[in-house]
């Protein structure tokens, strides 16, 4: 389906078209992906919940755990908002740049409050880290971008935000789980 909508450029007035996502076609991926996330958020909750005398003794793990349950929680917020039927691209891609930039905000605090405190810790552990939020935000940057701008190939620039975003969230759970017992 297509929608007009009015647009008002330099005094000039023109019509402009920018067509419905249609999320049927992206129903089940979507839906796996807020299944996968919402699974895995909760993995990340059993985790800190396990060894949370460790979490909260080692400096940067509590911030470490906060980003990881982020990234997670932000996979299903997106695919759950991509779900939406019948919102247009521009719409959508509203939702996915500020719900990735404000993800990508918060983890980006929790970096910079932790390398004030690393105490000694290697600085790889900070950069894996931000090299990890990075990746997996700059899709979801760009995935809105291209949605806003009319397009709905748009969605194809999230998938790889999901991907990074989920091995991200298990590679963080995977410390909290079992390299803090090293």
């Amino acid at each position: 389906m297509l929608r007009w909508i009015f647009l008002r450029e330099s005094n000039c007035a023109r019509l402009r078209f920018l067509d419905v996502i249609s999320t049927s076609d992206w129903s089940s991926y979507l839906s796996a992906q807020a299944s996968a996330s919402a699974s895995l958020t909760g993995l990340v909750f059993v985790a800190v919940s396990i060894n949370l005398s460790r979490v909260i003794s080692v400096p940067g793990l509590a911030g470490r755990a906060a980003e990881s349950i982020i990234q997670l929680f932000g996979v299903f917020i997106i695919s759950t908002a991509a779900l939406i039927p019948r919102q247009s691209a521009f719409a959508l891609g509203v939702e996915i740049l500020v719900m990735g930039f404000i993800f990508w905000l918060l983890q980006t605090i929790l970096q910079m409050i932790y390398m004030r405190q690393r105490a000694g810790h290697p600085l790889r552990w900070v950069m894996t880290r931000v090299i990890q939020t990075h990746l997996s935000s700059i899709p979801f940057f760009v995935s809105g971008i291209v949605l806003m701008r009319g397009s709905s190939a748009g969605m194809y620039w999230s998938v790889p935000g999901f991907i990074l975003s989920l091995l991200s969230g298990i590679l963080n759970a995977w410390v909290l789980l079992v390299e803090i017992l090293r």
